[in-house]
């Protein structure tokens, strides 16, 4: 079996690493760091969160730092601040043996003034995400001109944050002859264009298949009613008593709605999201990371970064509409060899999706029904059992109390005494359970959808379109093809609708457009204040969205000139009609060719 020492890694850096529990390198380090450390050329590696690619970058980085130049030689980008610290954390500690060498990872939500001050006394290696950098650099507190390597981890996820007109930026002060890494758990069309336009004759390395999920994880769905989601959660928490992990939810509302319930109903859960400040986020991951809580329920935005060891379980409620997101969520469990479970809580119009992310991952879901009252109850009951039976017991210390305790519970028999242990451990789940149904969605036979242009839509295009309840869908004819994403909205919302802030909840980014929930209060005005708006120089349309509506046609007609940008009146007066009753279907404008 290959050694550190084989890899070329040098003996200071092997006594750190053999302090922290490093035996062998894992497969992503036996490919990367020989590389990095002989060869010329910039790397892609493609591989899962968990597998080790910190120590991948971070060993050679370390090693090709010259302790006696104090100006900054190497920067590594991370697209949130837990994964800066982290990073920051893990470099610090391979570096132990080194104490010439210093490392500062720069983040938001912390003083930019102590950030400074270390700054101005020396750093060879900044950990940063991208908007903090990009303020010291305005600042002139950071100076990249001897920076001789670029690290960009997580790289899909700093794409669908919108980080990709911010590491333009940063790229610009960096000479252009430096090492560049670039580490993924995918490899969206996207990724590589990134590596063709930043990156010099990069060698690929992937762990496992390109888009596969973790090779340890079992991957599970349930389908159920919609309506009945919450209470098939509920059910999959009590048949794994000694659970620890992730529940995903699309939007903030719904991450701190399911976490107020399952605090209500006595589980150990709290809810992380956008809405909290960085003071109440770092709470609640101590908590977690110290299994105060077992359940964590997140936004994937406020979960990216996060290092948490050991996940039993990640749970879906409601499977993502980016098969990478779904791979990054999965990828948090069955780290290091270890197994782990990733649960999918579906609806029978969500099949298609399920599909979709079966063939781009290479594996298949198990389909499992919703575990029975009966089945909960045996498996808890087991559980105490085995809990009973590995306590540890004082018997120093209980013995003075015995005698007492044995006169008072004399006259019950064993059986007697063993009922009514359990019984006070499951008194409130046997009564909660007692005539509790079967909740498996039984009927998997799609509904007829009506039809659009001769055409019905499939069960995914359908869900695509449908709100979230109470929240309504927007639709804009902009979509990643265009180079939008995710952070590029939020920008479009902050600078064109007036008023306050606009509350968005799922978004779909699709290649030639893009659907939205926010708030029904807000659609008609977020639909007029995107009227102002372009994008790349175009004209940004927008309509409240229709179920029935094949926008994708309407986007591809769009595309070749061939259609209105937008209708005669404005979305806002027709719909103002409509909801009067006295609406005419929107007038149709020259074309973009006629209007030629």
């Amino acid at each position: 079996m290959t050694t550190f020492e084989e890899l070329g890694v040098r003996p200071d850096l092997r006594q750190a690493i053999e302090e922290l529990g490093f035996i062998n390198p894992m497969p992503v380090q036996e490919k990367v760091i020989p590389h990095l450390l002989t060869a010329n050329g910039d790397v892609v590696a493609l591989a899962q969160t968990g597998t080790g690619k910190t120590a991948a970058f971070g060993l050679p980085l370390l090693q090709r730092i010259n302790p006696d130049n104090g100006n900054t030689q190497a920067l590594i980008l991370s697209p949130t601040r837990e994964l800066c610290l982290q990073i920051g954390s893990d470099l610090a500690d391979f570096s132990k043996y080194m104490p010439n060498i210093k490392v500062l990872p720069v983040y938001g939500g912390s003083s930019i003034e102590s950030q400074i001050r270390a700054l101005r006394r020396g750093v060879q290696i900044i950990v940063a995400t991208p908007g903090r950098l990009i303020d010291l650099i305005n600042r002139g507190e950071v100076d990249l001109k001897d920076v001789h390597t670029v690290v960009l981890d997580e790289a899909d996820e700093m794409l669908n944050m919108g980080f990709l007109e911010s590491i333009d930026e940063i790229l610009a002060h960096i000479p252009e002859d430096r090492k560049m890494l670039m580490f993924s758990a995918t490899m969206p069309t996207e990724i590589a264009r990134i590596a063709k336009k930043y990156m010099h004759d990069p060698v690929e390395f992937v762990i496992g298949n390109r888009n596969e999920g973790a090779e340890n994880v079992r991957h599970i769905y349930y389908m159920v009613n919609a309506r009945d989601k919450y209470l098939a959660l509920k059910r999959i928490a009590d048949d794994n008593p000694n659970i620890y992990g992730i529940i995903f939810c699309r939007t903030r509302r719904d991450t701190q709605e399911i976490a107020d319930k399952l605090i209500a109903d006595g589980y150990n859960a709290d809810a992380l999201h956008g809405d909290l400040s960085q003071q109440q986020r770092d709470i609640v991951m101590r908590k977690f990371r110290d299994r105060v809580i077992t359940l964590l329920v997140a936004t994937d935005v406020a979960a990216r970064g996060l290092d948490v060891d050991d996940l039993t379980h990640v749970i879906n409620y409601g499977l993502p509409d980016d098969t990478a997101v779904y791979t990054h969520r999965s990828g948090r469990t069955g780290r290091a060899g270890k197994t782990g479970t990733s649960i999918a809580i579906i609806h029978s119009r969500e099949k298609g999706k399920l599909r979709e992310i079966e063939k781009k991952i290479g594996k298949k879901f198990e389909r499992k029904e919703v575990p029975t009252p009966q089945h909960i109850i045996e498996k808890q009951l087991y559980n105490l059992a085995d809990r009973i039976e590995r306590v540890k017991v004082d018997e120093e210390g209980i013995a003075k109390y015995l005698p007492g305790v044995l006169r008072k519970l004399e006259w019950l028999t064993g059986e007697d005494l063993l009922k009514r242990v359990l019984s006070l451990e499951f008194n409130r789940l046997l009564e909660y359970y007692r005539d509790a149904p079967k909740i498996d969605f039984i009927d998997e036979k799609p509904a007829k959808e009506r039809k659009k242009d001769g055409k019905a839509l499939t069960d995914k295009e359908k869900d695509r379109r449908t709100a979230e309840k109470g929240m309504e869908r927007i639709y804009v004819n902009i979509g990643k093809a265009d180079g939008f994403f995710a952070g590029n909205l939020i920008e479009l919302l902050n600078h064109f609708v007036e008023g306050k802030r606009v509350d968005v909840g799922r978004i779909d980014l699709l290649p030639h457009y893009s659907l939205f929930d926010v708030h029904k209060s807000d659609a008609r005005r977020v639909v007029n204040g995107l009227r102002q708006a372009e994008w790349m120089g175009a004209r940004v349309y927008s309509e409240i969205a229709e179920a029935d509506k094949d926008y994708n046609r309407a986007s591809a007609r769009r595309k070749r000139g061939e259609t209105a940008e937008e209708p005669a009146e404005t979305t806002y007066e027709y719909f103002l009609k409509k909801s009067r009753g006295g609406a005419k279907k929107p007038a149709k404008t020259r074309s973009r060719k006629s209007r030629k």
